[in-house]
């Protein structure tokens, strides 16, 4: 890529296990790349390959708190996104998808960026139209334990259209399905990760429910294919779009593909089901696939496969320590 061409481009939450990958994919693309992380959940191995890249950029930095940096594209994935963590702190993890919104979207308003907005299908709550698509607007309760979450993400998105409305700002808001793959936090509780580790090392696996209800699993790298092909498209296209695999699999049937992946003598261990736990889970990605041209490509057992070898080499490091 020419010089002329070449874009500085802020990943805020850049070294997390989605902005790892995008960050990696940016600075193969030939940018230089400021990666924006407070590392409560992000970690510095994630993207250690890129530490001694010239045009990479480390910054320890909270969003909740303005940033005055000249760039040209933001992607704002600061947030934790699995129950666990953003359950830890509620108050910080609202103030995180609110604040840092307005902090972004302030940054982009001054050096005129074009800006992405990582939201999530939690906006859809525990939905009460399956498959959802972008026009439905939700089933979310605003005081319960998860509210923290969903209702930020949709106040994200509230700022984010009216600063586009406003301020003629240049939005991309993308909503993710549920996203696995290598660099997953091994503790975030999420079915994938938390499967895979009990799996792995021959424990009960947990499933909450009889476990009938649906998830449907997209793979980090169809991911961020998607992110790159909203970024690019144009001005006109501002989101929210689905995207996510819309193969839908009970967590039953999840389990026994990671039981058979491991060859784990792992036996399956029923719990209650959480509070506001959603019981169906399933994008409808006509939108991504008729305006981005975007579909995922890699098959849940292939996907699945990678992640429990990424899982396998953490925790023999681990015991090597």
């Amino acid at each position: 890529m020419g010089q002329f061409s070449r874009k500085r481009i802020l990943v805020t939450g850049g070294a997390g296990f989605l902005g790892s990958h995008l960050c990696d994919r940016l600075m193969a693309a030939g940018n230089d790349v400021l990666c924006v992380d407070n590392f409560f959940t992000g970690a510095k191995d994630n993207i250690a390959q890129l530490i001694d890249n010239p045009n990479f950029e480390l910054m320890r930095h909270d969003v909740t708190f303005p940033l005055y940096v000249e760039v040209d594209e933001i992607y704002n994935l600061a947030c934790p996104a699995s129950p666990i963590h953003y359950q830890h702190d509620p108050v910080q993890t609202t103030k995180t998808s609110v604040h840092g919104a307005i902090n972004m979207l302030g940054l982009a308003k001054r050096v005129r960026a074009k800006i992405f907005q990582a939201s999530t299908s939690e906006v859809y709550g525990d939905p009460a139209v399956h498959p959802q698509v972008e026009e439905y607007w939700g089933n979310v309760n605003p005081i319960g334990p998860r509210s923290c979450y969903d209702e930020g993400k949709r106040c994200a998105e509230t700022l984010f259209f009216d600063y586009y409305r406003q301020h003629k700002l240049r939005i991309k808001v993308i909503r993710i399905f549920n996203t696995y793959g290598p660099r997953m936090h091994p503790n975030d509780g999420r079915v994938v990760s938390n499967f895979i580790m009990q799996a792995l090392q021959n424990q009960p696996i947990t499933i909450y429910g009889d476990g009938s209800q649906t998830r449907s699993f997209c793979y980090v790298d169809d991911m961020i294919n998607a992110f790159l092909a909203l970024m690019a498209s144009g001005d006109d296209v501002t989101g929210p779009i689905n995207v996510g695999n819309p193969g839908e699999f009970t967590m039953l049937e999840l389990a026994q593909n990671i039981i058979d992946i491991t060859g784990s003598r792992s036996k399956i261990e029923r719990r209650p089901l959480p509070q506001d736990d959603p019981k169906q889970r399933r994008p409808n990605i006509d939108k991504a696939q008729q305006v981005l041209g975007w579909s995922p490509k890699v098959q849940l057992r292939d996907g699945l496969t990678k992640t429990v070898e990424y899982f396998d080499k953490l925790i023999a490091s681990k015991r090597a320590v």
